[in-house]
C-alpha cells in the first residue's frame, strides 16, 4: 500500500469539467479558452484526442496560475502495449506545457492485451515521483476495478465513465463507491435522445432552464462530475450554470427512471483504442 497523503480527490475536482474531444489545432485552442472564461477549471483532455499540444497553448494563454487549473489526460493503447508509461507521461506534459499534471488516467482497460494492471502500478511510480498528483482510470466495470486493486493494493482516485440518465451506470458506480474512487462521466448528455426526452423537457420547463442544465444537474446531484464538451461559448456558460439549478427529489427520480441499464453502454471489452 502507497504511503501517499494527498487530499481526496473530491475535494480537488471542480464539479464540472469541460471535454475537448473532437477538436484539434486552434479550434481546440479557442474552445478551451472561452471555457476557462466562462469559468471552467477542470479541463480533460487525452493523449489519443491529438490535441494535448493546442490544450497547452490554451492554458499557457489563459494567463491563470496553475494551481487554479485541474488538468486531466488519459494514457492511449499503444502506450500501455509499450509499458512505457513515464514516457508516455512526459510526452504528455511536454505537450500540455506543465510540469505535472493533476490527473492521469488509463483510458480503456483493453483486457485483450492485459496490461492495465502493471499500468497503473507504473502510473503510482509516476505520482510518487510528483510528476502527477492522481491517478486513476477510464471506462472500467466492476471487475476492472476491484482487480486493479487486488493487484496494486490501492483503489485508482477517479474511474470517468460514459453516464446519462438514460445510462446511470448504479452497478460501476457502486463498486466505485464501495472502493473509494470518485465517479466522473463523459457524453454526460447522452447522445441526443436524452435531452429530447419528455421527461426532460417538462423539468426544464417547469424550474425555468435548458434541458441540458437539468441533465447536468442530475449528475452532480448524484455526487458525479461531469465533463461536457462543446465548441460555443454561450453554450459552455449555460452547461456551467447548471450548478446553480436545484432539482427535487422527485425530479431526480423521475430522471432515474430512464435507466435502460448496463446493455445500452458502449462494449469496453470489445473496444481496442490505440
Amino acid at each position: 500500500m502507497s504511503a501517499h497523503t494527498a487530499a481526496p480527490v473530491a475535494t480537488a475536482l471542480p464539479h464540472i469539467g469541460l471535454g475537448t474531444w473532437p477538436l484539434v489545432g486552434a479550434d481546440a485552442t479557442k474552445s478551451v479558452l472561452s471555457g476557462i472564461e466562462a469559468g471552467y477549471r477542470l479541463i480533460d483532455t487525452a493523449a489519443i484526442y491529438g490535441n494535448e499540444d493546442a490544450v497547452g497553448v490554451a492554458l499557457a494563454e489563459s494567463g491563470l496560475p496553475r494551481e487554479e487549473l485541474f488538468v486531466t489526460t488519459k494514457l492511449r493503447g499503444n502506450d500501455q502495449v509499450s509499458g512505457d508509461i513515464r514516457g508516455a507521461l512526459e510526452q504528455s506534459l511536454e505537450r500540455l506545457g506543465l510540469d505535472q499534471l493533476d490527473l492521469f488516467l488509463i483510458h480503456w482497460p483493453l483486457p485483450r492485451i492485459d496490461r492495465y494492471v502493471a499500468s497503473f502500478e507504473a502510473m503510482l511510480a509516476c505520482r510518487d515521483a510528483g510528476l502527477v498528483r492522481y491517478v486513476g482510470v477510464s471506462n472500467f466495470l466492476e471487475h476492472h476495478v476491484r482487480r486493479v486493486v487486488a493487484g496494486t493494493g490501492e483503489a485508482p482516485a477517479v474511474n470517468q465513465i460514459q453516464m446519462d440518465p438514460s445510462l446511470a451506470r448504479i452497478p460501476v458506480r457502486r463498486a466505485n463507491d464501495e472502493l473509494g474512487i470518485f465517479t466522473q462521466s463523459w457524453s454526460p448528455l447522452g447522445r441526443g435522445d436524452v435531452l429530447d426526452n419528455a421527461v426532460v423537457g417538462e423539468i426544464a420547463g417547469r424550474i425555468g432552464c435548458t434541458p441540458a442544465q437539468v441533465v447536468l444537474a442530475w449528475h452532480v446531484a448524484q455526487g458525479v462530475v461531469p465533463v461536457a464538451r462543446s465548441a460555443n461559448p454561450t453554450r459552455q456558460a449555460e452547461n456551467l450554470a447548471a450548478l446553480d439549478v436545484t432539482l427535487s427529489g422527485e425530479d431526480i427520480e423521475a430522471l432515474n427512471s430512464l435507466d435502460r441499464g448496463e446493455s445500452a453502454a458502449r462494449d469496453v471489452e470489445a473496444e481496442e483504442h490505440f
